[in-house]
């Protein structure tokens, strides 16, 4: 599913901050000077076991003649649009200003849930400050510091509990299958090339499909969603207002699949905007496969396809257990094998392994390798269970959970994979005190 959280308010209260706080690093730019995001960040944050997609909007100024400041006001608005919530950011230490009052009128006409979230609460005379951000009439507001987090645990209980969760709904229906890629890799002609007609428009001016486009495909015995999105590229380059409601589109469409296939160019490899895209439907725990489009371009040698698959893999490492298929969506070349491999993987993702198998593999595993003790404590996997979510996740009942370092989690992992054939999907773990 697909929950989206919009951070909003006006420059230099420390969203920013927030927003690091939330997806874990140090990834929107942080200064004292009014308005430095110009920018907008996306991430993905979990709370209470729950995955949300955030997006930190540049500082909201109303009816300012700076382009920048108009810029963000527009993409204000389309965040306001596109987001399931918001959370409103304001200052303790300024204190309510006009332009606070600005922002409260444009959300009173907005139906989606909004937390107040009063920033730069760190001590008993700012909490009495506080107290004036009352008057806008918010039912949810919080007092809080997104420096030092105090306060941002009570704010992320309330968001979470608006967050529907049901994961048997994604389970039942039609297979989606959404295509991502950068701009101009060939997504739509892909699809046109799958279903036999123009239903996106194709040029070679990057970023033509602005929206994620849902098609039916019911042809030869299969029937699934295919789903179009707009490239999603760096955030330096995401300039233009509709570039931005692209990127949030192509967001929710990896949230809405099961599996996703990513489209690089076999001119340019695998690039670093490749890499994040690939790690955000891994963060997703969606399925991939990855296609490699316009190989008819490419000088070829014997080995000139052995030899990308295995620089592509490398650069995808740790999770390298996927398919990875050169096709050319102008001549239709392995175009269907991409499809067929994709349901495959949509197989795969939502595979049940009986608990009785689980517990004999796990017993053949650890006579392999044993656990490496610690410090003299000898380490114990009595029992494994699959649990009942939409894509592959084990929870292992041990005696130090703690202990059991990376190297044996990866070894158990690569076994899992070589024994239930999970090629394609990423596999979640879990180790807990029996």
């Amino acid at each position: 599913m697909s929950f989206t959280v919009a951070i909003i308010g006006r420059p230099n209260v420390g969203k920013s901050t927030f927003f690091n706080r939330l997806v874990g690093m140090r990834d929107a730019i942080v200064d004292d000077m009014s308005g430095v995001t110009r920018d907008r960040q996306y991430g993905v944050s979990e709370w209470n076991g729950k995955q949300f997609n955030v997006i930190d909007t540049g500082g909201f100024v109303p009816r300012s003649e700076d382009v920048f400041e108009a810029a963000i006001r527009e993409q204000v608005k389309i965040a306001i649009e596109e987001a399931s919530l918001i959370v409103f950011m304001v200052d303790t230490v300024t204190g309510i200003t006009d332009l606070d009052d600005e922002v409260t009128k444009l959300l009173r006409r907005t139906d989606k849930p909004v937390i107040l979230a009063v920033n730069k609460v760190d001590n008993h005379q700012r909490m009495l400050m506080a107290s004036e951000f009352y008057s806008f009439g918010f039912e949810n507001t919080f007092f809080l510091s997104s420096m030092t987090g105090s306060g941002s645990g009570e704010l992320l209980d309330c968001l979470a509990t608006f967050i529907k969760e049901d994961y048997e709904n994604e389970l039942e229906g039609l297979p989606k299958i959404t295509i991502v890629g950068q701009p101009n890799v060939g997504k739509s002609s892909l699809v046109n090339a799958l279903i036999g007609e123009q239903r996106n428009i194709v040029t070679n001016i990057a970023g033509t499909t602005r929206d994620s486009i849902h098609t039916r495909y019911n042809l030869f015995g299969k029937d699934f969603m295919l789903i179009d999105t707009a490239g999603v590229r760096k955030k330096a380059r995401v300039m233009e207002n509709l570039e931005f409601y692209s990127v949030i589109r192509a967001f929710k469409a990896i949230d809405e699949a099961d599996v996703c296939i990513l489209m690089i160019d076999a001119q340019t490899g695998i690039e670093s905007q490749d890499l994040a895209i690939f790690r955000l439907i891994q963060k997703k725990k969606k399925g991939v496969v990855v296609l490699v489009n316009k190989w008819d371009l490419i000088e070829k040698e014997t080995n000139t396809a052995r030899d990308m698959e295995k620089v592509i893999k490398r650069k995808l490492e740790p999770f390298s257990d996927l398919p990875i298929i050169f096709i050319s969506a102008l001549n239709k070349q392995r175009i269907f094998r991409g499809l067929e491999t994709a349901l495959d993987v949509v197989e795969k993702r939502t595979k049940r392994i009986s608990t009785s198998r689980l517990n004999e593999f796990l017993q053949e595993t650890i006579q392999r390798k044993n656990p490496p003790a610690h410090r003299g404590n000898y380490i114990q996997i009595k029992y494994c269970t699959q649990l009942p979510l939409a894509y592959p996740a084990f929870v292992f009942f041990c005696n130090y959970p703690q202990h059991i370092k990376q190297p044996y989690k990866n070894y158990i992992e690569n076994r899992l994979r070589e024994e239930f054939d999970f090629t394609g999907v990423p596999i979640v773990m879990f180790f807990r005190k029996k």
